[in-house]
């Protein structure tokens, strides 16, 4: 699953930084579509090739907070079965194929400068894969997680995430992002940002499953985007560029390696939330 959703952090943030306007809103729903050239999680490729990755979601008020519940897949949009070169979650058994679900539920609500997250996460795999498939993911790696995060509205905008697997891995992963703005004339900015992970337990010997080889430093994630729009929609072309740490980070297919990975996309958003809060704002 995707560790950051931009759409919905920028809803949120709205929810949360305006109180007189909460009391008034209802839910506010939002979607997105990721098209990119490669799945990275964590730093670790689970498909090499192109997919497609929509997030749909809701969102109240309840008092001081905010509750959010949505859906999160990935979609391998070719038939991704060559064992020497194609790396494939749904084992290549077709084109656009569901290969993962992610539901999630969280609860966000500020204190002071930050804003604090709590929630809960799956990760579910429907493909029914046997010996002769591609590798892939089927149901025996089912898992869970609990998840906490706390941002903050300083230079920067540090936040710090935990994720912990309470089903099949049992391990922790903790996560430190940055982002910054750049202005780019007068109404585009170019989106800055950086993630380091860190294993804590989800390595091979942690259980029968595992995300990386080892504990300790996984990967680097340097990521740079511009923000577009087009009527209610957000546009935003992005461009990773990763320095990998971890054995299972370093794999660009089943037969290669590398210290660094590049891939990119575009997403491809829309809120409710986002729109509320520009009409209120035009009629200021």
């Amino acid at each position: 699953m995707k560790a950051a959703n931009l759409l919905r952090a920028t809803a949120l943030g709205i929810l949360l930084a305006a109180p007189a306007r909460v009391a008034e809103a209802q839910t506010e729903i939002g979607a997105q579509l990721d098209l990119f050239s490669s799945y990275v999680w964590r730093g670790v490729t689970l498909t090499n090739k192109p997919v497609a990755q929509p997030d749909l979601w809701v969102s109240f008020p309840a008092g001081n907070a905010s509750i959010t519940a949505g859906g999160w897949a990935n979609l391998d949009l070719g038939k991704y079965d060559d064992p020497d070169d194609d790396i494939s979650e749904s084992g290549g058994l077709s084109a656009f194929n569901f290969a993962e679900f992610n539901p999630y539920a969280e609860v966000s609500f500020g204190a002071g400068k930050a804003t604090l997250t709590g929630g809960i996460v799956g990760y579910i795999y429907p493909n029914d894969l046997t010996d002769d498939s591609n590798g892939g993911y089927n149901s025996d790696i089912n898992t869970w997680e609990l998840y906490g995060k706390a941002g903050f509205d300083v230079p920067l905008a540090p936040e710090l995430s935990i994720y912990y697997d309470i089903d099949k891995v049992k391990g922790a992963y903790f996560e430190g992002a940055v982002s910054h703005s750049v202005p780019l004339g007068e109404s585009r900015t170019l989106d800055l940002g950086g993630v380091v992970g860190l294993n804590v337990g989800q390595g091979i010997g942690s259980d029968e499953s595992f995300n990386f080889s080892d504990d300790g430093l996984t990967h680097l994630d340097f990521s740079a985007g511009i923000p577009l729009t087009a009527g209610v929609f957000s546009i935003t072309p992005v461009l990773h560029f990763q320095i990998s740490a971890d054995d299972q980070a370093k794999f660009t297919s089943p037969t290669n390696e590398s210290d660094v990975k590049l891939w990119g996309g575009v997403s491809i958003g829309w809120s409710n939330a986002v729109e509320e809060e520009e009409e209120a704002e035009a009629e200021e």
